[in-house]
């Protein structure tokens, strides 16, 4: 077993664009749904996505910021073992424009038409807690 760093394991996760982000309903039930960090994914312990302020996920994280993101990349070369992250962690929902140029890239314009303009976003910071990685037999926890 090797323990990585952040930034090693920051490396391999810029190539991981999709998570699974979970969230806790005011019901108590726990649901998820794919997000995107396009392609803002230079780790540091903070992830990034966007979505609308009334979505359902902006509504459970409302009432409990706690969240897990689920990442998993594709097997590597020859057939190796794909990566599996998973970042447990409490979202902020921040709402400044400055923030959200920060963070933008092109490839939003397809979800948010009006770019930082468009009426109704949010963004969502994931302040990771615990992260931990499966890498075939390398597995590891940091604690940021």
């Amino acid at each position: 077993m090797t323990d990585l760093t952040l930034h090693d394991l920051s490396k391999k996760m810029a190539k991981l664009d999709f998570a699974m982000m979970a969230t806790r309903s005011a019901a108590g039930v726990i649901t998820a749904r794919p997000m995107s960090n396009n392609g803002d994914v230079d780790y540091r312990g903070e992830s990034y996505f966007f979505s609308y302020q009334d979505s359902r996920k902006i509504a459970d994280l409302s009432d409990d910021p706690h969240t897990t993101l689920s990442y998993t990349g594709a097997a590597g070369m020859l057939g190796g073992p794909p990566l599996f992250v998973t970042v447990e962690g409490r979202a902020a929902l921040i709402e400044d424009r400055q923030a959200f140029a920060d963070h933008w890239t092109k490839d939003l314009d397809r979800y948010f038409p009006d770019g930082i303009d468009t009426p109704g976003i949010v963004m969502i910071r994931v302040d990771a807690a615990r992260i931990r990685y499966w890498d075939g037999s390398d597995e590891g926890e940091i604690t940021p």
